[in-house]
């Protein structure tokens, strides 16, 4: 009996546990929706900041209100704040009922795509909410216009690549061609040089041919060349013989004798 009733109190507690945190759920949920209409109300009024403080708020009631994430994400988009906008609406998509719930937040997620100029995400989001929605004529429209955008984007990126490689290839022919140029001005250079140097050994050669020369030409101290020796022996034949004949005519003509004076 001791032991029913221990069971009994523990069950009771356990439902009475329930019951409240289900009325503090119920609570949330009623303040989160009240944040909801005060919010939508800020927004029609175009007050985005505002509307947008309050939707927090009501995300901090309740974070799974997808109508809260939705429309917060709605306050950062007319705020060009894309990028944040983009993870409200995920969270949407993953919190959504309802398939056109959840087609309208891919949607706005093209949209926001759509203003970052990110075209391939803008496509999967825009299928994304066809699936969902295949009725959806303004998001098959949407959904054209980003493959245009992305057609011209890989188009231009295609030509920018060509553009870039053609540029790189003149660069590379530029430098190839200043190679040359320097090789061949290195390769003049090398070769005056080479002509500057053989024409140094050629006057240093003529200076050094001149000098012996100018040696040979000019006798040694103490040395007499033989053209020399035989002008000598025939300058010094010659003043023997002018000698010799002087000699002979002294002979000849003998002493003078003095002569008395005839008084």
């Amino acid at each position: 009996m001791k032991k029913t009733i221990q069971i009994f109190i523990l069950l009771f507690l356990f439902f009475s546990l329930k019951i409240i945190a289900q009325q503090d759920t119920l609570k949330l949920q009623r303040e989160a929706r009240s944040f909801l209409r005060e919010g939508n109300k800020l927004y029609n009024k175009e007050k985005f900041n505002e509307a947008s403080i309050v939707y927090r708020k009501a995300l901090g009631k309740n974070s799974n209100y997808d109508k809260a994430s939705y429309n917060f994400g709605n306050t950062l988009y007319q705020n060009k704040n894309y990028k944040e906008a983009v993870s409200q609406y995920e969270l949407t998509t993953k919190t959504a009922k309802t398939k056109i719930e959840k087609a309208e937040a891919y949607h706005n997620i093209g949209n926001a795509m759509m203003e970052q100029k990110q075209y391939q995400p803008a496509v999967d989001a825009y299928k994304n909410a066809l699936r969902n929605n295949s009725k959806d004529d303004e998001t098959r429209y949407n959904l054209a216009v980003a493959l245009k955008e992305l057609k011209k984007q890989k188009e231009k990126e295609k030509k920018d690549k060509n553009k870039d490689k053609k540029d790189q290839k003149n660069k590379d022919k530029n430098k190839d061609k200043k190679d040359d140029q320097n090789k061949d001005q290195k390769k003049k250079d090398d070769q005056n040089k080479k002509d500057q140097n053989k024409d140094q050994k050629n006057k240093d050669k003529k200076n050094k041919q001149d000098k012996d020369k100018k040696q040979k030409q000019k006798p040694r101290p103490g040395k007499m060349s033989p053209q020399q020796m035989k002008q000598l022996l025939e300058s010094l034949n010659n003043e023997e013989k002018k000698t010799q004949k002087k000699m002979n005519a002294k002979k000849s003509k003998g002493r003078k004798i003095k002569q008395e004076k005839d008084w």
